[in-house]
């Protein structure tokens, strides 16, 4: 009983992380209350081997990504229903200057204003899964390389290559975005 209310008063304060991150990853509320549910199943059952004193959000969101990838992609379930929660909270898009947000803004932040919440939740959607979750865990939930790497269990570079190769592709599909709403001037000058 001890470990079972040691295992509440500790993982429960993530469930609300957890849920936005397998929201993100499934594109479906129902499938990201299962992915979550199956989650905090798997963590319960394993609290007897978590190592106190290790990072307990890390090792969730490790069960988490584990998950996900063993069950829900790999079942090619239904047609996706594409929503991608709070993009607003993506610091990397949504990065203002102090004050009125005018003044020292810079160029990239004047860039990012253009585009709606759904271009750059369409630019996320379009990622294949791995570069997706690693800039997702990396840009929204703030986890370090090493942390990623240990969530994903892929190696430190392999991290640092989904997450370079993630963000350019961002930026691609949000260019391509721009080109095709004509804010982009083409090769000979002209605006698209």
């Amino acid at each position: 009983m001890a470990d079972q209310a040691r295992f509440t008063d500790l993982a429960m304060e993530y469930m609300p992380a957890l849920y936005s991150a397998a929201l993100r990853m499934t594109r479906n509320p129902s499938d990201a209350e299962d992915l979550v549910q199956e989650t905090y199943l798997k963590a319960y059952r394993a609290f007897g081997g978590f190592a106190e004193g290790t990072n307990l959000k890390a090792w969730l969101y490790r069960i988490l990504t584990n998950t996900y990838i063993n069950t829900y992609r790999a079942a090619k379930r239904r047609p996706e229903i594409s929503d991608v929660e709070d993009v607003e909270d993506l610091y990397l898009y949504r990065r203002l200057a102090p004050g009125d947000g005018r003044v020292g803004r810079s160029a990239e932040d004047v860039a990012l204003e253009s585009f709606t919440d759904e271009d750059v939740k369409a630019a996320i959607e379009s990622l294949p899964d791995a570069f997706r979750i690693a800039v997702l865990l990396a840009d929204v939930e703030g986890f370090s390389y090493k942390e990623i790497a240990e969530i994903t269990d892929v190696p430190i570079g392999t991290v640092m290559s989904r997450i370079h190769r993630g963000r350019r592709a961002l930026q691609k599909a949000l260019a391509n975005s721009e080109a095709a709403q004509g804010l982009v001037a083409s090769a000979t000058g002209r605006a698209l």
